[in-house]
């Protein structure tokens, strides 16, 4: 049967439900809270790929180096066209359906691939494969097809064979739940998960677990005495955002937290007891410790998973230092998640490809922490993140593993500089400064430095308050990127995102303007040379957003290309053909802009979002958006935003907010010059360019108030961003971010934490 529902599954029908389906099944068996389920079975997979006759090209399409991430990462993208590209067989999409229609009210479900290899005693899988949350019937069959993909990611290769498993061997199942709309979740450990002690470690956040997992958000901690039910510690963090169904899509999308709930407690006493108990329950059935994902919604419990705890008998890891008890500074502090106390050079990851720069023994420090980093884990000493916890699927894998890791240390990759020597105790959740055995280290491979060049720039950014702890704002400070060749130096700012990244000086650098290098190269290779430009910003700041603006070069400067000789004469280019205006009036070459932004979003660079330049009132951004959906981007489901840069736009910011925009970025250098009248480049009026102008002000802080009222977020990102007066007065009017360029982002960043503590000051007053 293509099909089989959870009540018919014990924990013995592994190899038909996979481990996840199997455990479910066993739970609700034995009278646990486990919301109903069906199961698209383990055999329906391998029938698909059989009958398709895609099995022996899948196969060896995986079967390579796994220690080669560029070897990995076709393997996957193969499998994911052999599969999604292969059509249902009709009796097969037609009894997923009917068991779909079976449900009686057709709601939303949670889609879960279960290997037939997961969730296993002694290897647990975490993370290997893929979950989608709140999925309806029309995307059903489609998040299926994604499931049985996702038993081939970069991971999940990787994972099989550390641990010696024939991808041919293993197939996968697909559990369809119902959807538990939780408003709190998370993750419980019925034994210490390092340690193995008599204690139940509990973690939670609001919202959807998928928050806790991934390690996006930094959960309360909760250790309860077994049997005595006495709660021995709490620790209630800062949780900013969380993931909810959005009731106009139902898609899962993550939001912010309400100022007034992010610093509480997540779990009431009574309902830790009852954690407490199930948890009990659940281990007693078994005869072993737990790992268990749980939901609450009005009071009632819900287990939404249950897999051994793989790690308590593991030793810490053999490379630990004899230089472990250092006594230097403590740096950061986290959770402690795996045990150990090991010592190396930091080395901050961002995305998979950046795994290839871990080597033996260092330290990776990242913003979460995520399945992806598993390829790089036995190569490395220890772990550090800022976000996630102790239930996050890579802390569950580094104890399996052995390595050391501190989770949710905050500030770690703002405070760790690449190829400083750390010391990780992963038991105490501590990483301290390594200077203590810099004499030590000079007997090896010294540390490399890169050089600050002639013009010494670079040298700034290495500086020592480059490396002094990012001050810490509820205004976000981003940073201005021109070119892609600066990425790597802007990322290292400690930027909490790329505010503008200018497309025009991609395009520019190509010599030709995009009509001829379009006619000499081809519409693909100039879509390419977007997509290259923008993936290596996308790729260092990930997951930090990357605003990628579309062209906005005026004439003149067109004009000094090849191909610029059909470029209109304008007596002053800077109000004349330019933005969206030119991007409106030559849709093909907008639209190929368009299409490299989707093709970013379909590798995986969610964090990219678009932003249309000179607009001047709502008609010019319901045509761009109507552009997006002609290229497949869904504007509700992806950020997009525009540029107020004249008078219009700023006087038009209602209406321009009912088009649909995440965000609005104020171009103040444009903004000044068509509010006053002043071409700041000329000698003769340029006394009177002044940002703060009380007309320029005015259409600011209205624009902010306006968009505040309607939850947009506003920002800058012209030079005066990085001025303290501008400064002063839009983190009073409550902007939401600024991005100035990179050499002033520490500045900026003292700056607006000055302004806050002010306004902090004078709210006690």
């Amino acid at each position: 049967m293509p099909v089989a529902w959870l009540n018919a599954v014990s924990g013995s029908d592994i190899d038909t439900a996979g481990g996840k389906g199997a455990s479910l099944g066993e739970l609700r068996g034995a009278g646990l809270p486990v919301p109903s389920a069906f199961i698209v079975t383990a055999d329906t997979y391998r029938t698909f790929i059989d009958e398709a006759g895609i099995a022996e090209d899948l196969f060896e399409a995986v079967d390579v180096d796994s220690e080669d991430s560029t070897a990995l990462a076709s393997a996957e993208q193969r499998a994911r066209e052999l599969i999604m590209n292969t059509e249902w067989p009709d009796p097969v999409r037609e009894t997923i359906l009917d068991a779909y229609g079976d449900f009686g009210d057709d709601p939303f479900v949670a889609v879960r691939s279960s290997a037939t290899a997961e969730d296993l005693p002694d290897a647990s899988f975490a993370g290997q494969q893929e979950t989608f949350l709140n999925v309806d019937r029309e995307d059903l069959l489609d998040r299926i097809k994604r499931c049985w993909g996702s038993l081939f990611t970069q991971r999940a290769i990787y994972y099989r064979d550390e641990q010696g498993f024939d991808h041919e061997a293993v197939d996968i199942a697909v559990v369809v739940q119902r959807m538990v709309d939780a408003e709190k979740s998370g993750v419980m450990f019925t034994s210490h998960p390092s340690t193995g002690d008599a204690e139940i470690v509990v973690e939670g956040a609001w919202g959807l677990g998928e928050a806790v997992v991934s390690g996006s958000v930094s959960p309360d901690n909760y250790i309860i005495d077994k049997e005595s039910g006495e709660i021995e510690d709490v620790t209630v963090t800062t949780k900013k955002t969380k993931c909810v169904r959005d009731a106009a899509t139902g898609e899962t999308v993550e939001k912010a937290v309400d100022e007034a709930r992010r610093d509480e407690r997540v779990l009431d006493g009574a309902e830790l007891d009852e954690l407490r108990r199930v948890g009990r329950l659940v281990e007693e059935h078994y005869g072993d410790p737990q790992d268990v994902e749980w939901a609450i919604v009005d009071g009632d419990v819900f287990m939404l998973q249950s897999r051994p705890i793989t790690t308590i008998d593991e030793s810490t890891n053999g490379a630990a230092s004899q230089n472990g008890d250092s006594d230097g500074e403590i740096l950061v502090s986290g959770l402690g998640a795996s045990p150990g106390t090991v010592s190396g050079r930091v080395r901050s990851v961002g995305k998979l490809d950046h795994l290839d720069a871990v080597t033996d023994g260092d330290v990776i420090v990242a913003e979460m922490t995520t399945p992806d980093m598993v390829p790089a884990m036995k190569r490395a000493a220890a772990i550090v993140t800022d976000e996630g916890g102790m239930t996050s699927h890579a802390a569950i894998v580094s104890r399996e593993l052995g390595v050391p890791a501190v989770i949710g240390a905050e500030s770690a990759t703002a405070t760790l500089a690449d190829d400083q020597y750390v010391t990780v105790d992963g038991d105490r959740g501590t990483v301290v400064d390594g200077a203590a055995t810099e004499a030590e280290l000079r007997d090896g491979e010294s540390p490399s430095a890169e050089s600050g060049g002639a013009g010494g720039s670079a040298g700034a950014a290495g500086s020592g308050q480059a490396n002094a702890p990012k001050p810490m704002t509820a205004t976000e400070v981003k940073v201005n990127v021109s070119i892609p060749e600066a990425a790597e130096r802007a990322a290292a700012s400690g930027a909490d995102g790329v505010g503008l990244l200018r497309i025009e000086h991609m395009v520019l650098s190509l010599g030709k303007t995009p009509g001829k290098y379009v006619a000499d190269h081809g519409e693909r290779a100039f879509r390419q040379e977007i997509i290259d430009g923008i993936r290596t910003v996308a790729e260092a700041f990930y997951p930090r957003p990357v605003r990628a603006r579309t062209l906005d070069a005026p004439t003149d400067e067109f004009r000094q290309l090849e191909g610029g000789e059909d470029e209109p004469t304008e007596h002053n280019p800077m109000l004349g053909y330019r933005g969206i205006r030119r991007s409106l009036d030559k849709p093909a070459v907008f639209e190929l802009q368009l299409e490299a932004v989707r093709r970013l979003h379909e590798m995986g660079y969610d964090n990219v979002e678009l932003m249309f330049p000179l607009v001047t009132d709502a008609e010019d951004v319901l045509r761009a958006k109507s552009h997006m959906q002609n290229v497949g981007i869904d504007p509700d489901k992806r950020r997009w935003g525009v540029m107020i840069e004249t008078p219009a736009s700023a006087l038009s910011i209602e209406e321009i907010v009912d088009a649909g925009v995440d965000f609005v970025s104020f171009g103040t250098n444009d903004l000044t010059q068509y509010t006053l009248a002043v071409d700041r480049n000329n000698s003769n009026v340029a006394d009177r360019y002044d940002e703060l102008h009380p007309a320029v002000q005015t259409l600011l802080t209205d624009v902010i108030e306006t968009c505040r009222a309607s939850d947009v977020d506003t920002s800058i990102c012209g030079q005066a961003a990085s001025k303290p007066a501008m400064v002063q007065s839009l983190v009073n009017a409550g902007i939401t971010s600024l991005s100035p360029n990179v050499d002033a982002v520490r500045d900026v960043q003292h700056e607006v934490k000055r302004v806050e503590q002010k306004l902090l000051v004078e709210t006690v007053r």
